[in-house]
Parts: C-alpha cells; structure tokens; sequence
C-alpha cells in the first residue's frame, strides 16, 4: 500500500477552494478519507448526499449565510458554479480524492450530473431552513453587508 501525501486544510479565510484528500493506493482498490478540521477546515455536524438526479436537472441554487460546505463527486461527474457576488467560476468534480470547499455566502449551483453520479456534501451545521439564502438579490445583499 502505497498512502499519498496530502496538506492539512488551509484555514477558513477565503474563499471557494478545490482541496487534495489522503489518497491510499492499493492493487485491491484505494481509499480515500476525510477527518473534520484536518482535511476540511470546519468540523463535521451533517452530511447528505445527492443522487439519481434526472439527467438536464440542476440542484441547489442558494448560499447558506454561516454553513461552511465541502462537495465531493463520489462517483460521476458534475460542476459546481460558485458565485462570490462579484464573480463567477466553474469548478468540476469527477474524483473521489479532491472535494470543493465552499465558506460561507457563497452562492452556489450544480448541474451536468453524469449517469449515476453521487455527491457528497459535509456541512458544518445541522440543517436548518432559516440558514438558507434562496433568493440571490437578497444573497447580494447579505455579501454587501459583510464587505
């Protein structure tokens, strides 16, 4: 078994950011992992899942105002459009070995979902719909008060 080297996840500060996990190889098959607050830079209160999404479907559409997320296409493919209120990228997931972390008042999207693609998110509060930006002039002006 041959373990991959990896850096411990950057502190919160900044934004949007694709980050390397551990990466064990093996003949067998690898692994990877993720350990709160050393991979990722928040610890762990939920995790979800997405899957079965109908092909030409897109998911979320919304910013959290203090959830921080990390997204990993377990399997498939798919992009994830991020958007700071000033500018927009496109980010796209297909290994199960790196993820995108997500802070804070980050509007996001997903959409392009391959055949039988699973995305997993980490967040670093339970649900809760009060925490939920679903209308994106209201985003820009929740980002506005921070700035």
């Amino acid at each position: 078994m041959k373990q991959a080297s990896h850096q411990p996840a950057k502190p919160t500060a900044g934004g949007p950011r694709l980050l390397d996990l551990p990466k064990v190889q093996d003949p067998r098959g690898n692994l990877s992992f993720i350990e709160s607050e050393r991979h990722i830079p928040f610890p762990i209160q939920r995790v979800f899942y997405l899957y079965d999404v109908p092909g030409g479907e897109s998911r979320a559409g919304h910013a959290l105002s203090t959830c921080h997320q990390f997204i990993v296409a377990i399997s498939g493919a798919f992009d994830v459009i991020v958007d700071d209120g000033l500018k927009r990228s496109r980010h796209h997931l297909n290994r199960s070995y790196f993820g995108l972390y997500l802070p804070p008042l980050i509007w996001r999207e997903i959409d392009n979902f391959s055949s039988g693609s699973v995305c997993l998110v980490l967040a670093s509060e339970p649900y809760s719909e009060k925490g939920y930006l679903r209308d994106y002039n209201a985003f820009k002006k929740a980002v506005a008060k921070r700035r």
